[in-house]
């Protein structure tokens, strides 16, 4: 075979495989988020007493970790969660996050917002062993995001901000749209999606999903 055919031959090859990979778009392990609540200091003291501290139960990424306690959450006509995982450390506003179908069995209306954007959020009242507090506002349906690195994002093509598609590539075959992009250096790369989205989709954590270009 003449070297100008080898060569011909090993390009198209090489423009094949780069191709396929641009196709397959860049790889994010899922991680399935459930129902949990960050608290102020003060919220804390209140559910379970003064001077109460959150004890740790594992490490999560960013700072984060999942606590021991637990509470239950009420919207209106008394409907309740109980066993609501605690987030720590410690945030500035007390934040409730939960699934659409949590949503309609507690009877209120949270609406779909990036994590610390509550501003006219739904109302909700939390309950603890010492106490209770009410959010006037607080309580979300989290946007599907993905946590990067800057090396990540690099790699991706990606900014902070950004907003892509991502692809499930299983027998339910589905696309999520309206994914926000968060970069961070102390961040694990993991797109987090809530339990309602998982099982429409039928994934879990640890699964791999990619972002269309």
């Amino acid at each position: 075979m003449e070297e100008k055919t080898v060569e011909m031959i090993t390009k198209l090859v090489m423009e094949a495989m780069n191709q396929k990979s641009t196709n397959e778009g860049f790889a994010v392990p899922v991680g399935v988020s459930a129902r949990h609540i960050h608290l102020t200091k003060e919220d804390v003291e209140t559910l379970f007493g003064k001077g109460y501290e959150l004890t740790k139960k594992k490490e999560l990424m960013g700072g984060q970790y999942a606590a021991n306690e637990l509470v239950t959450i009420v919207g209106i006509k008394l409907r309740a969660i109980e066993n609501v995982r605690i987030l720590g450390p410690v945030r500035k506003a007390s934040q409730v996050e939960i699934s659409a179908t949590d949503s309609i069995k507690l009877g209120i209306k949270a609406p779909i917002r990036e994590s610390g954007d509550i501003k006219g959020s739904a109302p909700i009242a939390v309950v603890g062993p010492k106490g209770v507090v009410y959010l006037q506002e607080g309580c979300i349906i989290a946007k599907r995001h993905i946590h990067m690195s800057p090396a990540d994002a690099k790699e991706a093509g990606v900014n902070n901000g950004d907003t892509v598609s991502v692809q499930v590539e299983n027998e339910r075959g589905t696309t999520f749209n309206h994914v926000s992009i968060r970069v961070d250096e102390s961040f694990t790369l993991e797109m987090h999606i809530d339990t309602d989205e998982a099982n429409a989709a039928k994934i879990a954590t640890g699964n791999i999903v990619r972002i269309l270009k």
